[in-house]
């Protein structure tokens, strides 16, 4: 007979990422997380202070797959890797976007993935400043476009069929541009939610522009 596995944090926590990818958040509990483990609910406390330990844990298990931006790279390339690997890890875990954005997150995994975020950013030349408003409006756009994707109400294919059963109940002559814009779906060009890289290189685009027009910034501490 194999030897049961002994519990531990990261045993507990792999498994509550696992609850929660299958039924989400909502439908995590104690009791739930000790039966996939196989023990009672009373011994994952002593790994696990509560649920709220367990969202922290979990979350920073996500975080902790996105790609961190490496400072060899360059910066533009860099940030726009690190955009793309946080969307992509976002929509594997839907639970995960909503608890980053409505919970203080302190875990290492984020720790580092702040950092690096700063670093690349600061090393780049980027003011302190102007480093802190351009991790903030990258992750705005990670955020919004990956909640868009995952609540958007049609399935892609579905859209332009959806597109010419509103149509005809716009007012003749009333709306001609969103009639243009729904016309234009109905023939198939697009799937209603929009290329995730177009927002987020506009965003690269104008911080480059804004770092090369700053006054020269304050060095960054040496690593």
């Amino acid at each position: 007979m194999t030897p049961r596995e002994p519990l531990s944090t990261e045993r507990v926590l792999r498994a509550a990422l696992e609850l929660a990818d299958s039924g989400g958040t909502d439908a995590l509990t104690m009791r739930g997380l000790g039966q996939e483990l196989g023990v009672e609910a009373m011994s994952l406390y002593k790994h696990v202070a509560n649920k709220d330990a367990i969202l922290d844990g979990i979350v920073d298990l996500v975080v902790g797959e996105i790609a961190l931006p490496s400072l060899e790279d360059d910066w533009k390339h860099a940030m726009r890797q690190r955009g793309i690997s946080a969307h992509e890890v976002l929509l594997r875990h839907p639970w995960a976007c909503r608890l980053l954005m409505s919970r203080p997150n302190v875990g290492p995994a984020m720790l580092r993935y702040v950092d690096s975020t700063v670093g690349t950013l600061r090393q780049a030349g980027f003011s302190i400043e102007l480093a802190d408003h351009a991790w903030n409006a990258m992750d705005s756009h990670v955020y919004g476009f990956t909640l868009q994707k995952l609540t958007f109400p049609f399935e892609p294919q579905q859209y332009a069929e959806k597109a010419g059963t509103y149509l005809p109940q716009l007012p003749p002559g009333r709306y001609p541009y969103l009639t243009e814009m729904a016309l234009y779906v109905m023939e198939g060009h697009y799937d209603g939610v929009h290329d995730f890289t177009f927002g987020l290189d506009l965003i690269l685009d104008s911080l480059e522009r804004l770092l090369a027009a700053q006054p020269q910034a304050t060095k960054p501490p040496t690593a």
